[in-house]
């Protein structure tokens, strides 16, 4: 083993010790171990839904553990690999090539560990919302609802369609959706606010460019056991007919749901599941969430007063930059991650932006 190969495995070899400290690796496993003994007691699976809420915990760790425990067999594959190159140089291209996966391995492990907050490791509830651009952003609000139901795709997460409003002629009104998968609210967080899009409109017969806007909010879909402040005589609930595109699909019972929540003026609708009782149990999920949101802002507000700070948090401070005339440039305005693949951005190739926010976060 050269010295050279000796220095990159002692440093690989620090890496992977790190990733045990940091990820918790050992309280990980304790707290799988007591998942998988409540799993195994009986009458477990007598509620459904507390069930597959623990399920999917135990999934989640045991998925850590195991992406660790990789690490470990790399480790020490690319340290015999060097062994054995001593005397036969064909372990080398091996002991390179389990070293270049362990490297692969380590950073997605890295950014793991950025996603430590109560709800990071959980699903999300993404909305795009058009600002102003009337006809516009109505389009573009359907553009960035593409982008994200490819992105949950490229990841292997589940999109499932909440409410979509369809736009008057063009786009979308509204669109709602909840992404399904390891570290989605997490990860996605860095999706939350305005969105800037500059282009020649479709739907101007001039040709011009046009400027245009869309909000996004992320919220996390909270656990049956978080308790939030919400009475149900609180709630006006109102059913309406769901809205479509014509045709044989459009749904001809009312069971879209509105609820209305008085005290605060919050308004959630959902549309798409197949009953009226699917729609409001999923219309209660989101107002739960933007219900537990609005605590949050209010705790950071009091302590940002308490400590004389001011900080700008308005719909008008756009997080990216989306221009496609007259040149294609997409740039985030937080970490200055920036790519002139527009096509691709919008085809949901957007790790590099998420990834790239999480970054500058962490390090800022």
């Amino acid at each position: 083993m050269t010295d050279r190969e000796l220095k990159d495995i002692e440093q690989v070899g620090v890496r992977v010790a790190d990733a045990k400290r940091y990820l918790h690796v050992d309280e990980k496993k304790a707290e799988l171990a007591l998942l998988d003994k409540e799993i195994a007691a009986p009458g477990f699976w007598d509620d459904a839904s507390h069930a597959q809420e623990v399920s999917k915990q135990a999934s989640n760790l045991r998925d850590v553990i195991d992406e660790y425990y990789e690490a470990e067999t790399l480790l020490e594959d690319a340290q015999a690999a060097l062994d054995l190159a001593a005397e036969d140089v064909a372990f080398a291209d091996e002991a390179a090539d389990a070293l270049d996966a362990l490297d692969a391995l380590l950073d997605r492990l890295e950014v793991s560990s950025w996603f430590s907050g109560r709800f990071d490791g959980g699903d999300a509830i993404l909305t795009v919302n058009p600002g102003s651009g009337g006809l516009e952003a109505q389009d573009w609000t359907e553009m960035l609802y593409r982008m994200y139901t490819r992105y949950a795709e490229k990841k292997g997460w589940k999109a499932r369609v909440l409410d979509l409003v369809p736009g008057n002629g063009i786009g979308l009104d509204k669109a709602t959706i909840q992404i399904e998968g390891r570290n989605a609210y997490g990860m996605l967080k860095s999706e939350s606010g305005v969105h800037r899009l500059v282009r020649i409109s479709p739907t101007d017969d001039k040709k011009r460019r046009h400027t245009t806007f869309a909000g996004v909010e992320v919220l996390p879909v909270l656990p049956d056991d978080i308790e939030i402040d919400l009475n149900p005589a609180d709630v006006r609930v109102d059913v309406y007919r769901s809205s479509g595109p014509g045709g044989q699909c459009v749904n001809t019972t009312d069971s879209a749901v509105r609820l209305t929540h008085v005290p605060t003026g919050l308004v959630v609708t959902c549309q798409n599941e197949k009953s009226q009782l699917q729609n409001k149990e999923a219309a209660f999920k989101v107002l739960r969430a933007k219900l537990f949101e609005l605590e949050e802002r209010k705790r950071e507000e009091e302590l940002e007063a308490l400590r004389g700070e001011r900080m700008e948090n308005s719909f008008g401070s756009q997080i990216r930059n989306y221009v496609l005339y007259p040149y294609q440039l997409v740039k985030d305005v937080r970490s200055n991650i920036e790519t002139g693949n527009v096509d691709a951005v919008l085809d949901g190739e957007i790790d590099e932006f998420v990834l790239g926010y999480h970054k500058w976060r962490v390090s800022s």
